[in-house]
């Protein structure tokens, strides 16, 4: 398994002189979220995933994490592996994370993909984001993870494809306990720094939600791309949270269209 001098594990794939695309994994996860999109996008372009702090295989943080130390994570690791510009694709968190880079590092970002992630809550929804991270404080992750399963699912992926919902549950418990606490605080709070960006982003972006998901909805997404110039948005009909493990054609095509596009 590959590491960087600072812990983070990732993985690399495709032919080095392509196109960099990074692929920036959520909460809980990991890079193992994205194996069914590696061959795909490594076809015409190289592809590098890796583990957020904690998360994984990488090693904790060296500080308390916040959506600024997972931007310098991204950049130590782009720099290390001599990658000088890259399409960034996040994933929740991870959709948070590479807006944050994009402000901090606006010279290594060609375009953006944002997948299923959140902007500006209303009163409600951040008190139940807020109780989130108090369960998580008293009984880790395993304390919300039955109500999670449910949000990211749909019924019917969950009664018939148990093995993935069941490797899903490994991979959120199995991580560091600090580091997933924080983070779900920075998930929670972090929204607050990338709205409406100065100065703002302005470069190819690509906004994909689900017409179901409860916490990053369509409304949070097309909100997500008025602030970007040049962006646009892809509602994926009936799915959650974790729509794209459940149906990973239905985010590769317009993933792929739109990268075919931007980087010509």
């Amino acid at each position: 398994m590959p590491e960087s001098t600072n812990g983070t594990a990732y993985d690399l794939a495709g032919i080095p002189s392509n196109p960099a695309v990074v692929l920036v994994h959520g909460l809980g996860m990991n890079r193992q979220m994205w194996r069914d999109y590696v061959p795909a996008l490594s076809r015409r372009y190289r592809v590098l995933t890796y583990d957020l702090h904690g998360h994984g295989d990488s090693r904790r943080a060296p500080s308390e994490i916040s959506l600024s130390l997972f931007s310098k994570q991204l950049n130590d690791l782009l720099h290390e592996l001599q990658i000088s510009r890259c399409v960034v694709i996040g994933f929740s968190l991870g959709g948070m994370i590479n807006r944050r880079f994009a402000m901090d590092f606006p010279h290594c970002v060609s375009a953006l993909v944002i997948l299923n992630s959140p902007h500006v809550r209303g009163p409600d929804e951040q008190q139940v984001i807020e109780k989130r991270i108090k369960t998580t404080a008293e009984r880790g992750a395993k304390g919300t993870l039955e109500e999670s399963i449910a949000r990211w699912f749909t019924p019917d992926f969950r009664s018939r494809m148990p093995a993935v919902i069941s490797e899903v549950r490994v991979w959120v418990c199995n991580n560091d306990p600090v580091s997933y606490f924080q983070s779900r605080e920075v998930l929670a709070k972090g929204i607050t720094e990338l709205i409406r960006p100065q100065p703002p982003l302005a470069l190819p972006t690509l906004v994909i939600t689900c017409q179901n998901d409860s916490g990053s909805t369509p409304q949070m997404s097309y909100a997500i791309a008025s602030e970007i110039t040049n962006s646009r948005v892809e509602i994926i009909p009936e799915l959650q949270h974790l729509g794209l493990l459940e149906d990973p054609a239905a985010f590769l095509t317009p993933i792929e269209d739109f990268l075919a596009n931007s980087l010509n």
